[in-house]
Formats: C-alpha cells, sequence, structure tokens
C-alpha cells in the first residue's frame, strides 16, 4: 500500500497537478520533507494519515498557483501602508481586539477563505467562486471534530470568513507555527524543529497583503499575530506599522492556553495526557513571558501597550485610543460596528469556557513572584479567579 505521507510523491502530485514546478523558494523542498518527518510523530491512524495527506497536498498546489499569480499579475506593485497589527501571548485578549478593528468599514482583515485558497487573487474572482463555500466546509469539518475548541474560540464559527492570524500565511511554506488544523494534527506536533527565517516569512506575509488587496478598493490593513519574537523582521518589512501589545496576568494566561491545548488535543487524537500539556504549555508560556521583558523592541515607540484588564472594562475606548495613537481617524461608523459587534457576538454563545489555576505545572504563589516584574512593568493586577 503506498505511503500517504510520502514527501518526494507529494511534492511530484502537486506539479503534475498544477502543471507547475517554481516553488519559490530553494529551500522548500527540503523543509517539507523535515515537515513531514514530523507528522510522523503525531501517532495518527491510517485516516489521520490520510486526511494530513490530502490538506497538504492542496497546500502545496496553493504555493505553486500563488507564486505563479505573483509575477502574473504583477502583484510586487501593490503598496501595504499603514497598518493597524495587534500582538499578545496566547489567550490575553488579541482575537476579540483584532475582530474589533476588523468591522471597521475602512479597514480590511485577512479572512480564512482567502489565506486557505488565495489563487488566484480574491480581487479579480467572479460572484461564483466556490471558494468561499470550500472554506466554509472545510471550516465545519474543524469544528465538527473539535466542538470544545469553539468554546474557547468562539470566532470559529465564522467559517471561511473567520480571521486568520498571520501565521496562517505560512501555512504553505511549512515552518514555525504551521497551522495544525489544516494538518488535522495536534498542536505542538510540528511547532519546533522546522528551520524560521522570519526575513523569508514576513516576504511571503508581505506578498499574501498584495495578492488579496489586488483589484479591491484601497483599505487600510488590521492584522492579528505573535510577532514579538521578530520584531526586527517584521519592522524592517512594515516600517510604518502601527502595533497593539496587549498584556495579561500570565498565570491566567496560561491556565487558559493549557485547557485549549488539551481540548485541541482531544479532539485531533481521541485522547489526551492533561499533564503533560500543562508541562510544556507552562514551560511555552513562562518562556514567552520572560521573552517579553528582554526584548530589546519591547520599547519602540511605534507599540501601544495595553492592559488586558483595561481592554475588557472598556473596549472599544481601548481601540480609540489606539487609533489616536496611530493616527488613524476615529469614526462613528467605526464606533457603532465596533458596538454592534459586541452586542451580537457573546463570548459564550457556544458554551462557556472553563478553566483553572489548578492546570498549571507548578506552585501558583511561586509563579506570581516569578512574574512579578512583568506585572510591574505593565501596571497588571494579579486576575482575582482560580
Amino acid at each position: 500500500m503506498a505511503d500517504p505521507l510520502d514527501a518526494t510523491a507529494l511534492l511530484a502530485a502537486a506539479e503534475s497537478a498544477t502543471g507547475l514546478c517554481d516553488w519559490g523558494d530553494p529551500t522548500f523542498t527540503q523543509r517539507f520533507a523535515t515537515a513531514v518527518e514530523l507528522v510522523r510523530g503525531a501517532n495518527m491512524n491510517a485516516e489521520g494519515e490520510r486526511i494530513a495527506a490530502t490538506n497538504t497536498h492542496w497546500l502545496l498546489c496553493d504555493r505553486l498557483r500563488f507564486f505563479d499569480d505573483h509575477l502574473k499579475y504583477g502583484l510586487d506593485k501593490e503598496l501595504i501602508a499603514r497598518p493597524l497589527v495587534v500582538t499578545g501571548e496566547p489567550r490575553s485578549g488579541t482575537t476579540l481586539l483584532h475582530a474589533l478593528l476588523s468591522v471597521d468599514p475602512d479597514a480590511r482583515a485577512l479572512r480564512f477563505w482567502e489565506v486557505m485558497h488565495p489563487s488566484p487573487p480574491p480581487g479579480l474572482a467572479t460572484p461564483d467562486d466556490p471558494r468561499r463555500a470550500q472554506a466554509d466546509a472545510e471550516w465545519r469539518e474543524i469544528n465538527a471534530r473539535l466542538p470544545n475548541w469553539l468554546r474557547s474560540h468562539p470566532y470559529n464559527d465564522m467559517l471561511g470568513d473567520g480571521l486568520p492570524e498571520d501565521e496562517r500565511t505560512w501555512a504553505f511554506d511549512f515552518r514555525v507555527l504551521t497551522p495544525t488544523a489544516w494538518w488535522r494534527v495536534p498542536m505542538g506536533m510540528v511547532v519546533g524543529g522546522l528551520p524560521a527565517d522570519p526575513p523569508a516569512q514576513y516576504r511571503i506575509h508581505r506578498m499574501m497583503l498584495q495578492a488579496i488587496q489586488h483589484g479591491r478598493p484601497r483599505k487600510y490593513w488590521v492584522l492579528k499575530g505573535f510577532h514579538a519574537t521578530r520584531f526586527p523582521a517584521f519592522f524592517e518589512c512594515y516600517p510604518d506599522a502601527r502595533v497593539l501589545y496587549i498584556h495579561r496576568d500570565p498565570v491566567q494566561s496560561i491556565a487558559s492556553r493549557i485547557r485549549m491545548a488539551a481540548d485541541l488535543s482531544e479532539g485531533l487524537t481521541g485522547s489526551v495526557d492533561l499533564a503533560a500539556q500543562a508541562r510544556t504549555h507552562t514551560a511555552l508560556g513562562r518562556a514567552g513571558f520572560h521573552a517579553i521583558l528582554d526584548n530589546p523592541m519591547i520599547d519602540d515607540p511605534r507599540i501601544h501597550h495595553v492592559r488586558y484588564q483595561d481592554f475588557v472594562a472598556d473596549p472599544v475606548g481601548t481601540i480609540r485610543r489606539f487609533y489616536g495613537f496611530a493616527g488613524h481617524a476615529w469614526t462613528r461608523a467605526a464606533e457603532a460596528a465596533m458596538r454592534d459587534y459586541l452586542a451580537s457576538n457573546r463570548g459564550d454563545r457556544h458554551g462557556k469556557f472553563l478553566y483553572t489555576t489548578e492546570l498549571i505545572d507548578g506552585d501558583i504563589d511561586a509563579l506570581h513572584e516569578e512574574f512579578a516584574p512583568y506585572r510591574e512593568r505593565f501596571g497588571l493586577d494579579i486576575e482575582k479567579r482560580r
């Protein structure tokens, strides 16, 4: 029986299906082979491997068409100016911030259907273009397999019109943070072991924005990603960007992250080692929060820092102040759209997401003490919940 996860065969099949062979990067094929080997370590059954191979095939085909489109349509002429970008550690409010920014009528955000299937450029699509329906169907399949994920991330109910992180533009580049939902493998299985190259990654990110805005009315971009560890390459690519950096009590962020990761793992594999998830994500969280204080660009004047507790108390006011910082006009239409979004999209619409700090690997009081410099730097309180 043929191996569904044969890297050489998968590459050849994509070239045959598209009639194209320019992968856009001489290091790509070896990196892809490494990614496939990591996926083999996910302990999936035969059906899981078959699904991963199917999704990998369309990622490879989309990559070939994407690079061909860039030359065919002269997309490098598209100007990406003054993007607004949300960042922060996982489970700190970044997704809601991004969602609110995205409803401003003058803004443009990435949409899953565009990023999942970027060729041809969405602005050239006809009204009957099947990609939106295709992405909707794919997200219904993901949500059916991961029902608990909707509790921690209710925005997945937007299906193909949902708002991806910027890292999703690298799905077909097979680098760190390759989106696990598109491989249908557990979180963490393809995060490590793949070579990072931030300048190359932002080159693809910029190309994606150029492709998606091509042929459309000019609007400013509102984006979300975990950019802090890549700030030098990020600001080299987008020197006029303005960043909204949200900060939360690390203990709560880590506890929430553990529960979400466990829900994902259980949905994808049928079981979960909660203790292992706690060890992994406590360690990742500790490293991430300490790295913020060590980041030499954390005080860059293009970054606007906000507290999670202030955002929760006044989400629209938080964004209005960020617009002032960024020099963007604040309009009645933007405010009305944001308030309507909050009224129409309760965070618990798929059930309340429940987690506890007892999930954390380690002594909670000791962790609060460990994170005291971080809380002091950004004026954070210890959140009064378990």
